[in-house]
């Protein structure tokens, strides 16, 4: 999820906290709880920061090991530590039990974004992505802001939060339900499908589909319940010569193919250079694919610039990295 959502999670987490009898008589546990599970919300996301190093660090480790089953324990830990230095008449157990509460739930609802995250390391490095719910989801949001409004009306935090929980667990139900039955349309379409990728959008019934079949890659979007065809493209995997070789050498590529799970290829050779870009399927966007990754080469195969993330236009993409004009 986004930033925002996760800090009304943790506010939401901190009034249901106070249903605990001894969070709920206790003000000093209560702030410290408070405090750890808005800090626990937002902590797995400390990878963040690899933004300023590049791209291709941050789409090869974000929401990996920071969202691993043992850093939810090590990030509990130090938070409560941490808090505990400026609260320490505050109930130890308490506050490490809602603090990893915290920090688990983070973890668990990015499971339902189609980015995913490897939450079952060190066990498996396979990314889960339910592609449920968007990265950022209005209802979700409105549903807390709406929760926090009421308790300070004067509502009790923890049953108000509750309720709000409860009609949030029946909304993830009827996504999964809306999904579900896309799939199912989508077979009938296309029997011979192999895999079905499927990305919400902030829009409740605009989906994005990327699906492979034996031979074909189709691009799809599901709007109001339609399946509507835009994309087609042919099958055909990537070939190891030289050039391809050399390209997957570069950090940016690697990063792309380590990452998307869906994509097509082009090799293009120019009067002094080649130039490989791979291109993700499930983010089409008014006819454009943005997320990509790119490398060109000079014709002793050495990497001369290259790029990996979000770009709405070959001009941008062309300005953003100063490659070599074609």
């Amino acid at each position: 999820m986004d930033t925002g959502t996760h800090v009304v999670m943790g506010i939401a987490l901190g009034g249901i906290a106070t249903l605990d009898p001894v969070v709920g008589v206790d003000h000093s546990t209560a702030y410290a709880v408070m405090l750890g599970t808005i800090i626990g919300s937002q902590a797995p996301d400390l990878d963040t920061i690899l933004k300023l190093r590049n791209n291709a660090k941050y789409i090869r480790n974000h929401r990996g090991i920071t969202h691993s089953i043992p850093a939810v324990f090590i990030w509990s830990f130090l938070i409560t530590g941490l808090i505990m230095l400026f609260v320490p008449e505050s109930n130890l157990l308490h506050l490490w039990l809602w603090t990893f509460f915290a920090i688990a739930l983070h973890v668990f609802v990015d499971i339902f974004n189609a980015y995913g995250t490897q939450a079952l390391r060190p066990f498996t490095k396979k990314w889960i992505a339910l592609g449920i719910i968007n990265t950022f989801d209005p209802f979700i949001f409105i549903a807390h802001l709406i929760g926090i409004a009421i308790w300070v009306l004067g509502a009790h935090p923890g049953y108000t939060f509750l309720t709000v929980y409860i009609i949030l667990m029946a909304y993830y139900i009827i996504r999964f339900s809306m999904q579900r039955r896309i799939i199912h349309r989508l077979h009938k379409l296309l029997p011979d499908i192999e895999q079905v990728i499927i990305s919400p959008t902030m829009r409740f019934r605009h989906w994005h589909i990327a699906i492979m079949t034996n031979t074909r890659f189709h691009v799809a979007r599901s709007i109001n319940g339609e399946i509507i065809l835009q994309d087609e493209f042919e099958r055909i995997p990537v070939p190891q010569t030289n050039v391809i070789r050399a390209a997957e050498e570069d950090d940016n590529i690697s990063a792309f193919l380590s990452f998307s799970p869906v994509y097509r290829w082009e090799v293009d050779e120019f009067t002094d250079h080649y130039e490989v870009r791979f291109i993700d399927l499930r983010y089409r966007s008014k006819g454009y694919y943005p997320f990509v990754a790119i490398v060109q080469l000079d014709y002793d195969l050495n990497i001369v610039s290259s790029y990996t993330g979000w770009i709405f236009s070959e001009e941008k993409l062309r300005k953003k990295l100063e490659l070599i004009p074609d």
